[in-house]
């Protein structure tokens, strides 16, 4: 599908198994995101811009690769994406980092906003969007909308599952933000949940219902 890029890494898919299981405790299933969202980060970091600096290692001067331009934006949507948040954290502490506050209506399944604060100069920075689900789309097209409201033009919107459904609205409404997963799964229910999925990311994040 067009600008979707599946993480199956064995380590990934492996981890994620172990959260969709529903005897899996809250702490383990935070540990287990954390960790996949290592893995996760790798690849949506992939095409980073590079620039070289000349540094003295013990043995002689070399040009050496360095991180180019801005620091990145990590926009964790509230509240799941801090379970992501955290752990590309580990790997890009030097990161800026913001929050868009979104809660699903589970009536109509459309967004409602509470909170919005992001870094500045968000044109000039890679903008990374997280949310582990990717389910009807509904809320990450209308936190995509908002980034770009506020000028971000170079966005990726990284998440553990996705639903065919929710890839299909993204695409239409920003073909231009690549998403990056660990899998694409099979559907949505009536309720919109994605299947075979995991349940409610946030309610078992926190152990909340």
């Amino acid at each position: 599908m067009h600008r979707l890029t599946v993480v199956d890494h064995p380590l990934a898919q492996h981890k994620l198994s172990l959260m969709r299981g529903a005897e899996t405790p809250s702490n383990q299933f935070r540990r287990l995101l954390r960790e996949i969202s290592h893995l996760l980060a790798y690849e949506v970091t992939r095409d980073l811009a590079i620039t070289t600096e000349t540094i003295t290692t013990p043995l002689t001067d070399m040009d050496a690769p360095f991180l180019a331009g801005k620091k990145l934006a990590l926009i964790s949507i509230l509240r799941a994406g801090n379970g992501l948040l955290e752990g590309v954290l580990d790997l890009i502490p030097s990161a800026r980092v913001g929050f868009v506050g979104l809660y699903r209506d589970e009536e109509t399944l459309k967004p409602v906003q509470y909170y919005f604060k992001v870094p500045d100069n968000l044109p000039e920075r890679r903008v990374i969007a997280l949310d582990p689900m990717l389910a009807t789309g509904n809320s990450s097209v209308t936190a995509i909308n908002l980034l770009k409201e506020a000028g971000a033009k170079d966005i990726k919107f990284l998440c553990l599952l996705a639903a065919p459904e929710g890839v299909a609205h993204m695409k239409e409404a920003h073909p231009d933000v690549e998403i990056v997963t660990a899998t694409l799964d099979s559907h949505l229910n009536e309720l919109g949940y994605i299947v075979p999925g995991l349940g409610d990311a946030g309610d078992r994040m926190f152990g909340t219902r």
